[in-house]
């Protein structure tokens, strides 16, 4: 796959008809000042990133795939299967941001080794849970995503992350935690 050498455009893959086909996509460009947001840290503006974000989540949930939650927040329980997402500087800020848009400003600690957005059982930020929260299943719901079939809405995050000044996706509560 051929990029653009501008910062501004990416390769993108989009639905046409059932046909997947290659079309050019221009990243939105950060503002060259970074808004400062209620913590007080300089972020990008999420008007920039928030959407193409949610295009990449949203094109997930369009796919037939076969894993299908089923509400039991058995893969939420990071400590019990020893998995915990990894998290591109835009996934994190969208979560951060869903967090805050709440009214919370610090993630809470979870003496189970739990999620920490995880709440009786629910997830506190469902609508904007990170990809890997999207993609990976405990055994009843199906199991994980193969990689290979998501692998092109994974480096459009990553190509996101770039965007955005990341390096690269980082520990779930590390990341989330750096933006709150």
């Amino acid at each position: 796959m051929q990029k653009s050498t501008s910062r501004y455009h990416r390769i993108s893959i989009a639905r046409e008809s059932r046909k997947l086909t290659m079309r050019a996509d221009p990243l939105v460009p950060m503002s060259k000042k970074p808004s400062r947001s209620a913590t007080g840290k300089n972020e990008p503006d999420p008007q920039t990133w928030m959407p193409q974000v949610r295009e990449i989540y949203q094109e997930l949930a369009a796919r037939p795939l076969q894993g299908n939650c089923i509400g039991r927040s058995t893969c939420c329980r990071f400590q019990l299967t020893g998995k915990t997402p990894y998290l591109t500087r835009g996934e994190a800020l969208l979560a951060a941001h869903a967090w805050r848009a709440s009214g919370r400003k610090n993630m809470p600690a979870s003496s189970d080794g739990a999620c920490p957005f995880l709440k009786n059982g629910l997830c506190q930020i469902y609508e904007s849970r990170p990809f890997g929260c999207r993609t990976h299943f405990c055994d009843a719901a199906g199991g994980q995503t193969p990689r290979h079939l998501v692998r092109d809405l994974i480096q459009r995050l990553e190509d996101i992350d770039r965007a955005l000044g990341g390096d690269g996706a980082s520990h779930f509560h590390s990341a989330v935690s750096r933006y709150l």
